[in-house]
């Protein structure tokens, strides 16, 4: 029976293997990607094909407009509070229905201007 020096010196030998057998097969994978670009790109070189074209053809529109010539829909922005609850810390933007705090609030007398940030 090996003695646990023995399998500490094992098991080391094991971790410095795998180590190496993943940096080759990132080398490799690294390797391989590259050669597959370049055949992509000699290919597109050849038919005169351009990253535009593909994007069409998977169904996209163009980046420059939409199908309604329209420049692209981006992601909604989020609005900076204009309104805060001093209590509670809540805020609201100004836009869409007002938040229940600040409604009861303007019900009760207050006015919009002291929640003003």
């Amino acid at each position: 029976m090996a003695t646990y020096q023995e399998l500490i010196a094992q098991k080391a030998a094991l971790d410095k293997q795998q180590a190496d057998l993943e940096k080759q097969i990132a080398e490799t994978l690294k390797a391989e990607r590259s050669g597959v670009i370049n055949q992509i790109k000699a290919m597109m070189a050849d038919h005169g094909i351009t990253v535009a074209d593909l994007s069409n053809r998977l169904g996209r529109p163009p980046k420059a407009a939409n199908a309604a010539g329209a420049a692209p829909a981006t992601a909604p922005r989020k609005v900076a509070p204009k309104y805060r609850d001093p209590s509670t810390g809540e805020t609201w933007s100004g836009r869409g229905l007002k938040p229940k705090w600040l409604a009861a609030a303007l019900e009760s007398g207050r006015k919009l201007e002291d929640f003003s940030v």
